[in-house]
């Protein structure tokens, strides 16, 4: 059984080790765990580049020491020329999953940094900003080794990424993958980061940096505007949260997925199954996510869009029915939507109990594949989300937010324990959430057996297209019988620990001497660091 990492002041965790080095870098500078936390998004936007960037998207939930969570929406909507006419003139059915079409919305991310860091002020932050960028622009500059993630992968649709603008000169090696190990150096990158860090995070939206970016893309023909960054805005939302035996769980409302997070725990406590890693255990966790995604597909879309309160779907009552509904004995027939996306999930907790849980996506792998020539910036395609169909639950429509798989995860328990914890993996994230939250909170594992744990998917993944039971292969061969005896179809994956049943992680500080507890995946390239 892995051991966890313990530290006895503060930790970060995120799945590339250099970006964990440069959370411990500035937590070690006198900096807290919101600053500590953008510096692990600038330095993992440049070392793992094919599940997030600078181009794409995050959110954020922060935990003050008083108690008081709060959201940081960073978002970007569909460009002023996203119109579903645009599509149509095109003779296309959906939105292109890569090249300029798919380049539909704003990127938010650096917005996100930007509010996060205000906020970093009030909690007495004041590192300047080349010091919290400064790893990520010398690993862009200097060039740092190619992580065995990104060499593993396959991206879905290989050509046509590989076609599209600058992806080649950027990302390849003479026409081919670099190879894990291999240094890749990204200097239109490095001058990018390095202006942000003179002119501020602002100059993203609304400076020099902005110029270039609205320049690169009104020449590549997508179809986001100089105006369309000018007026973006990060925005801090108020987090869902549920009451769930001994803690309070916390997740991201609409236009993320996360009430389909907490409605899979809140069912799962109704099920009362007594035995951790048990045929019960499994089904359990399936028949709730079925549940969870059948809401979640009608109702959640943009946040100013919503028909209704999200929270009413986390009433104990309506939980009630909804656990009532499963079957304990047979698998329920539910189809879901795919959800696709490669993320990553980092975690931070500082010695005056400041937590951090964060997320960046730029949605497939590489997003669009177009990098921008002037700054060095891949955009994302989290915009393929939207459809084309006027009367879908989301719609394309200039200034619209998309469906984001993207949710953090934070949850305080009553003893005085925070944790901080999450995974990428699109549909995945709701339930590996559920999987590693159970285990630790109602079965009592480690931290790092949480973690480290085999896990299950319901659904179609990254590279699996059918709606499958997908399993890793250290479950007890008896479960799976049993499972496949219930009617779930079970695919067993053939390994160990597979990429696209996520990279997860999780933090716990612990109230009487602050010590934390820290892991991140051994799926991932990453781990944890603290003081």
């Amino acid at each position: 059984m892995p051991e966890t990492p313990v530290f006895a002041h503060a930790a970060v965790a995120a799945p590339h080790a250099l970006a964990a080095k440069a959370g411990q870098s500035v937590l070690a500078q006198g900096g807290n765990a919101i600053e500590a936390m953008v510096a692990m998004a600038a330095a993992i936007a440049v070392v793992y580049p094919h599940m997030n960037g600078t181009g794409g998207d995050g959110f954020w939930l922060i935990r003050e020491k008083g108690g008081r969570v709060r959201g940081i929406e960073a978002c970007g909507p569909a460009g002023a020329l996203a119109t579903r006419a645009r599509y149509r003139e095109k003779e296309v059915d959906a939105i292109p999953s890569r090249g300029p079409d798919a380049a539909v919305t704003v990127a938010g991310t650096v917005g996100g940094w930007d509010l996060a860091l205000a906020m970093a002020r009030a909690f007495g932050g004041r590192l300047p900003l080349d010091a919290i960028l400064g790893d990520a622009i010398r690993h862009a500059r200097e060039g740092c080794p190619v992580s065995a993630s990104e060499a593993r992968y396959v991206p879905k649709e290989l050509d046509t990424l590989h076609d599209a603008p600058n992806f080649a000169a950027t990302y390849l090696n003479d026409g081919k993958p670099y190879a894990a190990g291999a240094i890749r150096r990204q200097p239109k990158l490095a001058d990018t980061l390095e202006q942000l860090a003179h002119a501020g995070l602002a100059d993203f939206y609304r400076g020099d940096i902005a110029r270039e970016i609205a320049a690169d893309l009104e020449r590549l023909g997508a179809p986001v505007t100089r105006a369309d960054l000018q007026a973006y805005q990060a925005r801090e939302r108020t987090p869902l949260s549920l009451r769930r035996r001994d803690a309070t769980l916390y997740n991201f409302p609409p236009p993320t997925q996360g009430i389909a997070a907490l409605i899979i725990l809140g069912i799962f406590e109704r099920l009362n199954v007594r035995q951790a890693e048990s045929t019960a255990h499994y089904h359990g966790l399936i028949e709730a996510t079925k549940r969870a995604f059948a809401i979640r597909d009608r109702y959640v879309t943009d946040f100013d869009r919503l028909a209704g309160d999200p929270s009413t779907f986390l009433d104990p009552h309506r939980l009630d029915r909804e656990a009532a509904l499963i079957d304990m004995k047979r698998a329920a027939s539910i189809p879901v939507r795919s959800g696709e996306g490669d993320t990553v999930w980092m975690g931070a907790i500082d010695g005056d109990g400041l937590a951090v849980s964060f997320i960046q996506s730029v949605y497939w792998e590489y997003g669009s594949g177009c990098v921008l020539p002037s700054t060095g910036i891949c955009w994302q395609n989290r915009g393929m989300s939207f459809s084309l169909d006027a009367n879908a639950v989301n719609p394309l429509e200039p200034g619209r937010r998309p469906f984001h798989t993207l949710i953090p995860a934070l949850a305080a328990f009553d003893d005085g324990r925070v944790m901080s914890y999450g995974s990428m993996g699109g549909d995945g994230q709701p339930q590996f959430q559920a999987q590693i939250f159970s285990r630790y909170a109602d079965y009592g594992m480690s931290v790092a057996d949480a973690v480290d744990a085999p896990r299950l998917l319901y659904g179609r993944t990254w590279g699996a297209e059918s709606l499958s039971v997908k399993v890793e292969d250290r479950f007890d061969p008896a479960c799976i019988a049993a499972l496949r005896n219930m009617g779930h179809d079970i695919e067993e994956l053939g390994g160990a620990y597979i990429d696209s049943l996520g990279h997860a992680g999780m933090l716990v500080r612990h109230p009487r001497d602050g010590r934390i507890e820290a892991t991140h995946d051994p799926r991932s390239d990453g781990g944890a660091e603290g003081l």
